[in-house]
């Protein structure tokens, strides 16, 4: 696993505080979401998987993952941290050489999640929150859908209570995540690229990456 340090950087600023408390409203209310209400959304929107596989791949394909789940599955499958998430090229450098970003995501080969193997998913029992969901996320508790083929399909109740209670569950965890990693996140001035590592910001804190894993950075 990466190195943890805390408390690199500057002190939360008004506007991180303001956010989090914006964030714990969201919460109060996702908390109280109705899930018999959500599930009939669900019911009247549609949705059965065909097993297609094309969420798993493609160069669009980016699955946000927490440090929990990383674990759930190091676990099952015995991978080293690095072997199961990688940092986003989407970030900032600081003036001491260090590409920061945020959060994680589930490792790929080529365009296609590593874990897409012979047309089947190879952690089904312990995929990410995201992948359970998918096609559909909350957006303030308002029901959404992605580009799926399996939209306007029929859907039993009992699948969509399911969906329903997973999408609230999912809210729940990353308006907390959120909160945790604005929490702990510092602040610190930018600068030119260099070539120290990578320090990825997430709810557990910080983590520092050797230098030969940041060649890939991209500025925001």
């Amino acid at each position: 696993m990466p190195e943890i340090v805390e408390g690199r950087g500057e002190g939360a600023s008004p506007e991180t505080a303001s956010r989090i408390a914006e964030l714990r409203e969201d919460l109060r209310r996702a908390k109280s979401q109705s899930r018999a209400n959500l599930a009939g959304e669900i019911r009247d929107m549609g949705f059965s998987c065909q097993g297609c596989g094309e969420c798993c791949q493609g160069e669009d394909n980016s699955v946000l993952v927490f440090p929990f789940e990383i674990r759930s599955i190091q676990e099952a499958t015995g991978l080293s941290w690095a072997e199961v998430a990688t940092p986003p090229e989407e970030g900032e450098w600081d003036r001491e050489g260090y590409f920061h970003t945020l959060e994680w995501r589930l490792a790929k080969v080529g365009e296609a999640c590593r874990f897409y193997l012979g047309g089947v998913c190879a952690i089904y029992t312990v995929r990410p929150m995201i992948c359970r969901t998918y096609p559909f996320y909350l957006d303030r508790g308002k029901l959404m859908a992605s580009e799926c083929r399996a939209l306007g399909r029929e859907i039993d109740d009992q699948e969509a209570q399911r969906l329903a209670e997973l999408l609230i569950a999912r809210q729940v965890i990353e308006i907390e995540e959120s909160i945790a990693l604005l929490e702990r996140y510092r602040d610190f001035p930018r600068g030119p690229p260099g070539k120290r590592g990578i320090i990825v910001h997430d709810s557990e804190g910080v983590h520092i990456i050797a230098s030969d894993c940041c060649a890939s950075g991209k500025e925001q």
